[in-house]
C-alpha cells in the first residue's frame, strides 16, 4: 500500500465564486452531501433569505447578486467544506489548515474548531456582517514582477505611501491583505483615491479597486466586529482537531487552544487588524513540511498567492514562477480542485 502523503489545506475567500462556479455545488457535491446542503438551505430559509441552492442553480451569473457579501460567503463555505470532504484520506492525511481572509472561518469548521453546520452558520451571518463598516473599500496592487520576484523596494515604498496618507485629516487607509507578491490596501474613499492618484508605476497589472468589497482588516469594520460578537456565541467554539494557522501566523493547536480566546480573536482582530495570508501559508509549511498544499474550491484564484508566498521563502529550492511551473509539471506540491485535472488527484 502507498503511504499517504502529508497535505496541509488552505480555504480560500472573497472573490472565488465566480461564473464559471455557476451550478458546481450541485454538479461536484449535490448526490453526495445532500443532508448538509439540505441543512445550509434550511439555514438560510430561516433567514429570509435565498438558498444555496437557489443561487448555484440560477439561470445565470449575476456579479449584483452573486458578489455580494451576503450571497458570496455562503457559496464560498459551501464549496470549500464539501471540497474538504471529499479529500480522499487514503491518499492524503491533513496535518493543518490556513485560509484567506473570509476563509478563516471555513478554516475553523475544517480543523474542527466549529461544527461544519455551525461554520456555515457562522460564514453566512458574517456574509451579511462584513457589508456593515464605514464607506470604503479595497484596492489590490502587485508587487512582483513577471517571474513573480519582488521588484526590488515597491512593497516598501508602497506601506511608506500609505502610512503617510493615512496620518494626513479625513484620510483612512491600512495595509488589509498581504498576499506575498499582491497587496490590498483599505481605506475610507478618501484614502483610496490617494492611493489611486500616487501610487508608483506597479508592474503587471494596474491598481484594482475590488468590486463589492468593504474596507476589510481594519478599523472601519467595527460594525461587523460589533454585531459578530453579539450574535455569534463563543460557545459554538471548542479546541480544534488539527492545527490551523490564522492571519498572524499564529498556530491554533489542539491540545493548547482557548476556545474563547480564538473567538475573540475571529471576532476581533481577524476583522479589525491587517490579515497576513502570505505569512500564515509560511508558517504552515516550515511548521508541518507538508508533501502538498490542497486548494479546495471555489475556483482557483489563490493559487498564484499560495505559490508566491512559496517562492519569497525559496520553498524547496522555488526561487519565481519558472521554478514553481517546472515543479507543478513533474511533482505538483500545490494542487487545486477547482482544476479537474488536479482535482482527480485529490479525491480519486
Amino acid at each position: 500500500m502507498t503511504a499517504r502523503k502529508t497535505a496541509l489545506v488552505v480555504a480560500p475567500g472573497r472573490g472565488t465564486y465566480g461564473k464559471g462556479e455557476l451550478g458546481s455545488i450541485a454538479r461536484l457535491h449535490g448526490a453526495r452531501f445532500a443532508d448538509l446542503i439540505a441543512n445550509f438551505d434550511g439555514q438560510r430559509r430561516d433567514r429570509g433569505q435565498p438558498t444555496v441552492s437557489e443561487l448555484d442553480g440560477a439561470d445565470r451569473f449575476s456579479v449584483a447578486t452573486h458578489m455580494r457579501g451576503d450571497v458570496a460567503a455562503p457559496l464560498i463555505y459551501t464549496a470549500t467544506a464539501l471540497d474538504y470532504l471529499s479529500i480522499d484520506r487514503e491518499k492524503y492525511d491533513v496535518v493543518a489548515v490556513a485560509g484567506n481572509s473570509m476563509g478563516w472561518y471555513s478554516a475553523l469548521a475544517l480543523g474542527g474548531a466549529v461544527s461544519v453546520a455551525d461554520g456555515f452558520r457562522i460564514s453566512n451571518a458574517m456574509g451579511l456582517n462584513s457589508q456593515t463598516h464605514g464607506p470604503g473599500g479595497q484596492i489590490l496592487l502587485q508587487v512582483v514582477d513577471e517571474d513573480w520576484r519582488p521588484v526590488p523596494g515597491l512593497r516598501e515604498t508602497l506601506l511608506a505611501l500609505v502610512a503617510a496618507i493615512d496620518a494626513r485629516a479625513d484620510h483612512d487607509l491600512a495595509l488589509s491583505i498581504d498576499l506575498a507578491g499582491m497587496l490590498v490596501f483599505a481605506g475610507d474613499e478618501a484614502g483610496l483615491a490617494a492611493l489611486l492618484a500616487e501610487a508608483p508605476p506597479t508592474p503587471g497589472r494596474d491598481p484594482l479597486r475590488l468590486a463589492g468589497h468593504g474596507p476589510f482588516h481594519t478599523s472601519l469594520m467595527f460594525g461587523s466586529s460589533d454585531k459578530a460578537r453579539a450574535e455569534l456565541p463563543p460557545t459554538l467554539f471548542g479546541a480544534p482537531t488539527l492545527p490551523m494557522v490564522d492571519g498572524r501566523g499564529h498556530i491554533w493547536r489542539p491540545l493548547s487552544s482557548d476556545p474563547g480566546i480564538m473567538w475573540d480573536y475571529t471576532f476581533g482582530h481577524q476583522i479589525l487588524a491587517p490579515y497576513d495570508f502570505a505569512l500564515s501559508v509560511q508558517v504552515a509549511v516550515k511548521e508541518f513540511a507538508p508533501d502538498a498544499i490542497i486548494l479546495p474550491g471555489p475556483g482557483d484564484t489563490l493559487g498564484g498567492a499560495i505559490a508566491q508566498s512559496l517562492i519569497a521563502i525559496g520553498w524547496q529550492g522555488i526561487a519565481g514562477k519558472a521554478d514553481f511551473m517546472a515543479r507543478q509539471a513533474s511533482d505538483p506540491i500545490l494542487l487545486s480542485m477547482g482544476r479537474a485535472e488536479q482535482r482527480a488527484l485529490v479525491t480519486g
